[in-house]
């Protein structure tokens, strides 16, 4: 975990690939990461080298360049529950109250954690495998819609779209 031009540069997964040759074993790696700006904006990249540096590298310099917004309520939470599925990895995000945390686990906790999420509660189901959960959370995120975007879209005031908490 480093920071570095103010991007937050997390590792979920490393993989080491065998290859049998005629004098031996070839190894390469191949890493997984995720980049965010703690602000609402996140790269996902799968990259693959000879050396665990080169590969997190390649991996790091592809996810900036693959960024999304997502939009983010009060900057510490999601607009709404929302539910993503890529291959047999499913997950389902909730928006929590102030206070509560990162309840999730392993990759989808470092999703959370680059794009700047404080409050929320998450579950994977189906597949523990991280390729698989990262996308589906990144297809989950993706469904969010801030009140401002849905009021454009219906032509209609925030407040009328909001319902009133008390």
């Amino acid at each position: 975990m480093e920071k570095k031009d103010d991007y937050l540069e997390k590792l979920v997964h490393i993989n080491r690939i065998t290859k049998v040759v005629k004098g031996g074993r070839r190894f390469g790696f191949s890493a997984l990461v995720v980049v965010g700006n703690q602000n609402g904006k996140i790269g996902i990249a799968h990259a693959k080298a000879k050396q665990v540096p080169d590969a997190i590298k390649k991996a790091n310099d592809l996810a900036k360049r693959n960024m999304i917004q997502i939009p983010l309520r009060e900057s510490r939470t999601i607009h709404h529950d929302s539910f993503g599925k890529d291959g047999s990895g499913k997950i389902k995000l909730r928006s929590a109250p102030k206070g509560t945390g990162i309840i999730a686990g392993g990759p989808v906790r470092a999703v959370c954690e680059v794009l700047g999420i404080k409050d929320i509660v998450a579950k994977s189901m189906g597949t523990a495998n991280p390729h698989n959960v990262i996308r589906a959370c990144i297809k989950a995120l993706k469904n969010q819609h801030s009140p401002k975007h849905i009021s454009i879209l219906r032509s209609k005031k925030i407040s009328e779209i909001v319902e009133k908490r008390g």
